[in-house]
């Protein structure tokens, strides 16, 4: 029998752990989910190291099956600007452990793999060779923000990342905000914690008045908050955002 390809939820407070901030493991993720990361010697990561770290809070509540050296933890490939992404055959060469009966644990950095993260493609890859998948649950930032936002769940879009430049990022935010009213449609966005106040200055700046804007910030942590107001209240009353934390960026237009 050939093993699973399993998707490890990860925690939300990425980044923030050396602060002091970051909850206990059981109170975001469930324990069933911990057990199962705590029997897995096979892994598939975007990084080593913060796996590694990962383990180390999984071994606190759940002994892993084998000792932290011993246990193998890929990372996936990540082409440079420029280079040819990785082909199916990489793909499929981290799914040999499955083809041997192993099951093999699939996280991304924070949050649910495979969304809005680049385990995506190994998750095609495993789809392809016939490899089963299954999903463990666990927080994601984007679902999390939209329940808290009070924005339209019934239909909503993440964008991702907008564009660095001011031009082209004010442009950008027009043309969500022409889409959201068009389509009544909520519209998700992230951005590089240090430009957390950047982002929001832009929205601001460029959305109109009556258009709903919620932030929310450190989720699941502490210190987390969301706020959903209009643009003209939060122009008012701007706020503080932190340059060190992960934050989520929904509109909704009027």
């Amino acid at each position: 029998m050939s093993g699973k390809l399993i998707l490890v939820p990860n925690t939300l407070d990425f980044g923030v752990e050396s602060a002091g901030t970051a909850p206990d493991l059981q109170d975001v993720l469930p324990l069933a989910v911990i057990r199962t990361a705590a029997r897995l010697e096979h892994w598939v990561a975007e990084n080593a190291k913060t796996t590694r770290a990962f383990l180390k809070r999984v071994d606190a509540v759940a002994p892993l099956a084998r000792a932290l050296q011993a246990i193998q933890i890929v990372e996936l490939p990540r082409p440079q600007k420029g280079a040819k992404a990785p082909t199916s055959n990489d793909l499929a060469a981290l799914l040999a452990p499955a083809s041997q009966g192993q099951d093999i644990g699939l996280i991304s950095e924070a949050g649910l793999p495979a969304v809005a993260d680049p385990g995506a493609a190994l998750v095609q890859a495993a789809h392809t060779v016939g490899i089963e998948v299954v999903a463990l649950s666990g927080p994601s930032s984007l679902l999390l923000a939209l329940a808290a936002s009070g924005l339209n769940g019934q239909s909503f879009a993440f964008v991702g990342y907008l564009p660095v430049d001011a031009a082209e990022r004010g442009t950008r935010i027009r043309e969500l905000e022409a889409h959201s009213r068009r389509f009544a449609q909520t519209q998700l966005m992230i951005e590089t914690p240090y430009r957390n106040e950047a982002l929001l200055g832009a929205l601001l700046a460029a959305l109109s008045p009556a258009t709903r804007l919620s932030v929310s910030c450190g989720l699941t942590l502490p210190q987390g908050w969301t706020r959903t107001d209009s643009v003209a209240a939060w122009r008012a009353a701007p706020g503080q955002i932190a340059k060190n934390i992960p934050a989520v960026f929904s509109l909704l237009a009027a």
